[in-house]
């Protein structure tokens, strides 16, 4: 099975192509570094996504947030419902810990807010 996949981890934007085998093996091609031939593995066995979103507030706004590092895409709409059932309270600073383990990752402030 062909896949193809533009990579996303730097401002190349490469067009890959993953040959996936039979046996589960990959090689990908045009890819003009390694990190673009780790990425299309990745995205093909276990895509990841960083998430980004708002967490409300007990005064009624909301306050920018977002994972600390990649968690499992499959994992993205149990960890907006962990995200949505919170309100927080103010002030918050950027980089402020909002959840300190949602599948693997923190949650944290992405601006400030008083």
């Amino acid at each position: 099975m062909k896949r193809e996949l533009t990579c996303i981890v730097c401002p190349l934007g490469c067009p890959l192509v993953a040959d996936i085998a039979e046996d589960g093996s990959i090689t990908v091609t045009g890819n003009t570094c390694k990190r673009g031939e780790a990425y299309a593995i990745t995205e093909c066995t276990a895509p990841m996504r960083t998430l980004t979103s708002t967490v409300r507030t007990v005064k009624g706004g909301v306050v920018a947030v977002k994972t600390d590092r990649p968690i499992p895409k499959e994992r993205l709409f149990d960890c907006m419902k962990i995200i949505n059932s919170l309100k927080i309270d103010l002030p918050i600073s950027i980089g402020d810990v909002i959840i300190e383990d949602v599948f693997g990752a923190k949650i944290i402030a992405t601006q400030n807010k008083k």
